[in-house]
């Protein structure tokens, strides 16, 4: 009986670590997508034509309905269950990508490129959760901790996956490669998933479609003018488009509050904003991530659209950052965090600060055969600064939260980071694209009107970061980092 015994757990302990695989590979999945999308953004323009704020919502498209829908898709995985939720978002990502690559025109990969977002915000949420379900005490630790480094190699790996893909031009597929290998990728996910242990809340709370109604309207109206406006010449109807989806957001706000008080499930629990420093780490979130995403979007226009670069020149341009940010957030995972806490947060923001001045110092380092060794070094401090900051910054947010608040609260970080990172895309996109555009008209060149366009993002970038440090400190960075009950 022992023998059969140990035999069948055995068995069971070898199965969880393969439904872990499937879940590590979705979650891969979803970042390889966004940064392979990324690179390859100006190939598809020059395939398809039109506006250059196309170039801008490959990535916003994806990343817009994603943010507002990752707490829905939590609250459906409550009630549905998890690992069905998570099933159907894989196969919706995999017929979404499939349709991306045979798209014929900018209108049909953007519509479908909203759908693959939709579909990642079903597939995120239920990670944690299926985790929890399957793994217990060290085991869980251990499972946990394997997130980090696969998302670290996802985000060196993208880039230069999306960008060797396009190159080798495999079977004439081009950029369209990049998004079928997401279909291989989502058939090892499902032939794994019916190892996955089925979980759901004992209490879900119920969906707010209302909130999540107004969550999209607002977003949107101020996500659309942001990335059409300059090319539209800033008319009236921006200005009114950004100041309705304000107005709509605070609806959101009045709506949480009313909802709430009638002991009903909000989408947003309204006791997080009891103090400055959940809503801080929001705003943090927000304008890092910004930053974050922005930048490697007009890292990669001024290589390929000003430089005349290739897009594998594209793509290893960007792997310098990517880099140091997967080295820094290893050495802030092991080292630096445990034996100093959340003051490594100011650190990375001084790390990625210093590395964008530098970077705008040496920017004249560059040619269509790809970046200098200096302004590559530049690009892998900021990277670094990313690394030293997202590992303690979660912990640090959520250090205050109350151990029924923590689900809402972690969905709404990582809906604040996806957001953050669309209107990065908007706002340094956009600055770089008109900037560009407009010196380019004025005979300048396109080596010169990329070189003060990127130097004007960077430095966009920069007051943006300093911003970010206050609101960081508003956080209470310097009391110890507490990991928050209810986890």
């Amino acid at each position: 009986m022992p023998v059969v015994e140990d035999a069948a757990a055995t068995t069971a302990h070898r199965l969880r670590w393969a439904a872990l695989l499937a879940l590590l590979v979705a979650e891969a999945m979803n970042l390889l997508d966004a940064t392979i999308t990324t690179v390859v953004a100006p190939v598809i323009h020059r395939d398809f034509g039109g506006a250059e704020s196309d170039i801008q919502w490959f990535s916003a498209a994806y990343t817009l309905p994603f943010a507002v829908l990752l707490v829905p898709g939590g609250r459906l995985g409550d009630l549905a269950g998890r690992r069905r939720v998570f099933t159907a978002g894989v196969v919706l990502f995999a017929l979404a990508s499939a349709v991306c690559a045979c798209a014929t025109g900018s209108g049909m990969l953007i519509t479908t490129r909203a759908v693959q977002g939709a579909a990642a915000a079903l597939i995120i949420p239920q990670t944690i959760g299926l985790i929890r379900s399957m793994f217990e005490g060290d085991e869980l630790s251990k499972a946990l901790g394997s997130i980090g480094p696969v998302m670290g190699l996802a985000a060196v790996c993208g880039p230069v996956l999306g960008a060797l893909l396009t190159r080798v031009d495999l079977l004439g597929l081009s950029w369209r490669a990049a998004f079928l290998v997401n279909v291989p990728l989502a058939a090892v996910v499902l032939a794994i998933a019916p190892t996955l242990r089925e979980s759901r809340s004992p209490h879900p709370p119920r969906i707010d479609l209302p909130g999540t109604a107004l969550a999209v309207l607002g977003t949107g109206l101020i996500v659309y003018p942001l990335i059409q406006g300059d090319a539209a010449g800033w008319p009236a109807w921006v200005w009114i488009a950004l100041a309705a989806g304000v107005a709509v957001l605070a609806a959101l706000g009045w709506h949480q509050r009313r909802r709430a008080g009638r002991g009903r499930s909000p989408l947003i629990e309204p006791s997080l904003f009891r103090d400055r420093a959940f809503p801080a780490a929001l705003v943090t979130s927000t304008l890092f991530f910004a930053v974050m995403n922005g930048l490697m979007v007009a890292i990669v226009l001024h290589v390929q659209l000003g430089l005349g670069g290739d897009v594998l020149t594209a793509g290893l341009t960007l792997l310098p950052w990517s880099a140091g940010m997967a080295v820094a957030s290893w050495w802030a995972g092991a080292l630096l965090v445990p034996r100093h806490g959340a003051k490594i947060m100011l650190v990375g923001l001084a790390a990625l600060f210093a590395g964008l001045i530098c970077a705008v110092a040496v920017y004249p380092g560059a040619s269509a055969d790809g970046y200098s060794w200096p302004l590559l070094m530049a690009l892998a401090l900021g990277g670094a600064g990313n690394g030293l900051f997202t590992v303690p910054f979660f912990t640090t947010a959520l250090s205050r939260v109350r151990a029924h608040e923590t689900g809402s609260a972690a969905g709404l970080l990582n809906a604040v980071q996806q957001f953050g990172g669309t209107l990065g895309v908007a706002v340094l996109g956009t600055a770089f694209l008109h900037r560009f555009t407009a010196d380019v008209r004025s005979h300048l060149g396109a080596g010169g009107a990329a070189l003060g366009a990127i130097r004007l993002t960077f430095w966009i970038a920069a007051a943006l970061v300093a911003v970010t440090a206050v609101t960081a400190a508003a956080m209470g960075v310097r009391k110890p980092l507490v990991e928050p009950t209810g986890h």
